[in-house]
């Protein structure tokens, strides 16, 4: 007979008879311990009037076909998002098993936080028996924070009348890798004023950012006389 660890174990009996003799008395020995993966025996004994006694055994295996269970440990679940660019750390998970007190729980799989996209972490647990659960969390790298933009020299500057207007070196970063910049407006030095020019930075994500430099055309050059 065979049974699954942990399940109750009740026992069938047994029955004997002695076509010469009534007064049968059966006695039985032997447990089953339904904790343990292992052969167990039951037996069971027949004694007539005259002593003679006959035995007949009862084996009862028990088995472990269940897969150890396993929990993701953490309050985010099994699926969630996480933002691009930020560490990340696993919450980990363990494992339980009926035959065992304790089950290692292997962890294959990462999270490639430069990357927007879908990463799954897999845990196994293999228990003693040979019985393996597996179980995965989803990860999903998104990317919901604007590029930046750096402006060298500033948001502000103030240009001579009649000079030259350089633009300035302008610097985009964003935790994909890659945003594109678009520049509005023209500085006319030739006219003394307030101009701007915008920079417009987006990253594949369609996160925006808009920065605004001022440029003062002023006139500090006295009147020359001729």
């Amino acid at each position: 007979r065979q049974m699954c660890i942990r399940d109750r174990y009740i026992d069938d009996g047994a029955s004997a008879s002695d076509d010469r003799d009534s007064n049968i008395v059966t006695t039985t020995s032997g447990t089953v311990d339904a904790t343990k993966v292992g052969s167990n025996k039951i037996t069971y004994s027949a004694t007539d009037s005259a002593g003679n006694t006959a035995t007949a055994t009862r084996t009862v295996n028990v088995v472990d076909t269940t897969a150890p269970s396993i929990k993701l440990l953490g309050d985010r679940g099994s699926s969630f998002n996480h933002e691009a660019g930020s560490a990340y750390s696993d919450d980990g998970a363990t494992a339980a098993d009926l035959n065992n007190a304790s089950v290692t729980v292997l962890v294959s799989g990462g999270v490639d936080i430069t990357k927007v996209g879908t990463n799954k972490v897999t845990y196994s647990a293999t228990d003693s028996a040979g019985n393996t659960a597996t179980a995965t969390r989803t990860v999903n790298v998104v990317d919901t924070t604007p590029p930046e933009i750096s402006i060298e020299g500033g948001l502000e500057v103030t240009v001579e009348l009649g000079s030259t207007y350089v633009n300035p070196v302008v610097t985009v970063t964003d935790a994909s890798g890659t945003a594109t910049l678009v520049t509005y407006g023209v500085i006319n030095t030739s006219i003394v004023a307030v101009d701007d020019m915008t920079y417009v930075a987006t990253d594949a994500s369609g996160n925006t950012t808009t920065v605004v430099r001022t440029v003062n055309v002023v006139d500090t050059t006295a009147p020359v006389f001729t």
